[in-house]
């Protein structure tokens, strides 16, 4: 049984969340989470309420059907954009800083509601008088700079529907999913900085729009200074676009049910998937998220270590705009140029809310506690997570020494697919180290068996057991594979989510990985994160890997691949060492044919490990669509591991 570390005390105790409780006369958090997924109705029609998302026209209904095709806020009229810009400006907020960016050599910008209206405002007349109208999906493949923000929102504000694309993806990936949204326009940049140098992007949207004829306008940001190649009867330079356009512009009244937003799972097996999400949920979910779980307030600054492509960056500007907040942007990478870049980031912005994967944790954990423990770290009030399960060394290690053991880790697990969390602590909880602590406020969801009955003190299937506002509308253009992925395991009731969840005797949930990647030797289920979780305790190792792979008598055996720590040689006697104690604790079936040393293991952008590509590598077979992979090289050098 793992111990509580950490407590509520003192103004955790005066949350937003908690202003919530005494409003309804909560007594707690188990009530709280009964109240709220026992009566969704009332639970999210009283939370809009209390946020103060506000409505064109108030819905009559606020849910309309079940699972998979229900709808909510019904006949309300809405749009992402007053709620995050337009009413701050009516109310007189717009001196307010809105976007801290920092860039990869140093340099920060920092921008006001006032400035981000205006641009806003004027993309958005201009992406009007182009041709782009309401239902049009327009792409944005740039670097994580300020105009970002501008591009979203100015595509929303129109009632048209962006597309964010990591822009560190190739021609490939960027030109299927814009083929799949058939997208209208395109905001690209000339290139981007990384780690001192530059990257290059508009060859490759270049390269990518010879497959997608339906864009007619492509808008693109000077920000290296890069020579590209300029197709003038559909390119334009973003100041020439904006040049000449009005301040003030109006947003578009949407339905709650309109969509606002396409974002494309990772896509690491078969044809990449564009979940689609709506005005009235997607604000639902991200508001109830920013403002209960994170407790975003004005003049603090909030900072998710993220691109525009993964669902944390659309998630972070929504709703800390929502609430009138100030949040960071980085251009660059953690630990460059000096592997406390990080740290002195906080220090110098004096950060707020700190959130970033377990990844990069492990990225940044080797190179000692003396390199927080350089800086003032005292700003931060809450630390966030999300991406992947922990390790507890790995957790604690970020508790201890970022935190300082006073601020509550906020470790969210949910998905593109819900552009949200199904499992979520709040700052009135207890935590213990790894955990999730619970549901999702508002969200049903539970530990099944095989079988579907409820699981306790063991390993499950997470599922959800009644709709939520923000869940995907399908798959664009592809209905039936979205039935297919959630809801083809326990029936069209329940929604089947493919992790591997377990509930303690305490009621703190934990998550294991994906439950697809699961192992089975000899008659006996692991999850490969149990396995890495074991081989991380090991003071050599940094990071795992863990697959099974086709055995003839036992099923499957398995086989890691292991990252040493900066200075560890690897060796035979390591080797057996790694391989005897995974046997040690998990027992002796558990032990694996192989452990293979590798530099790196290959990862999503949203630090997902992808077992099953590795596997495929690993046993010869055709990969399927890659494009999603941040760092191919570490797939490539598989076939090198020692």
């Amino acid at each position: 049984m793992r111990k509580i570390i950490w407590k509520p005390y003192g103004d955790y105790l005066k949350c937003r969340v908690a202003d919530f409780m005494q409003r309804h006369g909560i007594k707690n958090y188990e009530e709280l989470v009964r109240r709220s997924t026992e009566d969704i109705e009332w639970f999210w029609d009283a939370a809009l309420k209390h946020l103060g998302v506000e409505w064109y026209k108030p819905y009559n209904k606020v849910l309309e059907g079940w699972m998979p095709w229900a709808k909510w806020f019904v006949g309300g009229r809405i749009n992402i954009v007053h709620n995050c810009l337009d009413r701050h400006i009516r109310d007189g907020k717009g001196n307010v800083r809105c976007i801290v960016w920092e860039g990869d050599d140093g340099s920060v910008r920092e921008h006001t509601y006032d400035w981000l209206n205006r641009e806003v405002c004027r993309a958005a007349a201009a992406l009007r008088s182009s041709g782009v109208k309401r239902g049009d999906t327009v792409g944005i493949y740039m670097p994580m700079v300020p105009e970002i923000a501008v591009a979203m929102f100015a595509t929303m504000k129109i009632g048209a529907i962006p597309i964010p694309v990591f822009s560190g993806f190739g021609p490939g990936a960027l030109a299927a999913r814009l083929a799949d949204a058939r997208a209208k326009a395109l905001f690209t940049a000339d290139g981007g900085f990384r780690r001192g140098e530059k990257i290059p992007i508009k060859p490759n949207a270049d390269e990518a729009l010879k497959t997608v004829p339906s864009v007619q306008r492509v808008i693109v940001l000077r920000h290296t200074n890069t020579p590209v190649n300029f197709d003038k009867n559909r390119d334009v330079w973003w100041d020439d676009f904006l040049k000449g356009q009005p301040i003030d512009y109006p947003t578009e009244e949407m339905e709650s049910e309109d969509y606002a937003l396409i974002i494309y799972t990772s896509g690491t097996t078969g044809k990449p998937k564009g979940t689609v999400h709506t005005h009235g949920g997607c604000l639902a979910q991200i508001a109830k998220e920013l403002g209960y779980a994170f407790d975003v307030q004005p003049n603090r600054l909030f900072f998710w270590l993220t691109d525009i492509g993964w669902m944390m960056g659309p998630w972070e500007m929504i709703g800390v705009q929502f609430f009138g907040g100030t949040y960071m942007m980085f251009e660059g990478a953690p630990n460059w140029p000096t592997p406390d870049r990080l740290w002195q980031m906080v220090e110098r912005h004096k950060i707020d809310t700190l959130g970033i994967s377990p990844t990069v944790v492990r990225l940044l954990a080797p190179f000692g506690k003396e390199l927080p423990a350089k800086h003032d770290l005292s700003s931060l009030r809450i630390l966030g997570s999300t991406g992947e399960p922990w390790d507890d060394e790995s957790y604690l290690w970020f508790f201890e020494n970022v935190g300082g053991g006073r601020c509550p880790i906020i470790n969210i697990s949910g998905g593109t697919e819900i552009v949200g969390c199904h499992l979520s602590p709040l700052p009135i909880c207890e935590l213990k180290p790894s955990t999730l602590r619970g549901p999702g406020l508002g969200m049903d969801v539970d530990c099944f068996s095989d079988e579907g009955k409820p699981v306790r003190g063991g390993i499950g299937h997470l599922v959800c057991k009644k709709p939520a506002p923000s869940m995907t509308r399908g798959f664009l253009n592809d209905p039936q594979r979205y039935l297919d992925t959630y809801f083809s395991r326990f029936g069209e009731k329940i929604w089947f989510h493919g992790d591997w969840a377990e509930v303690d005797e305490d009621g703190f949930w934990f998550l294991h990985g994906r439950s697809d990647d699961t192992i089975k030797v000899a008659g006996k289920r692991v999850g490969p994160a149990e396995i890495e979780a074991v081989l991380i305790e090991n003071d050599e190792v940094v990071e795992a890997a863990a697959i099974g792979v086709p055995e003839p008598v036992k099923g499957e055996e398995i086989v890691v691949f292991v990252v040493l720590k900066q200075g560890v040689t690897p060796t035979e006697e390591l080797r057996k060492k790694l391989r005897e104690h995974i046997g040690e604790v998990l027992g002796k079936t558990m032990r694996p044919k192989e452990v293979k040393f590798v530099k790196a293991i290959p990862k999503t952008r949203s630090a997902k490990i992808v077992r099953g590509t590795i596997k495929r590598k690993y046993l010869g077979q055709p990969l399927g669509d890659i494009s999603s992979i941040e760092n191919p090289d570490a797939l490539d050098a598989l076939d090198h591991a020692i």
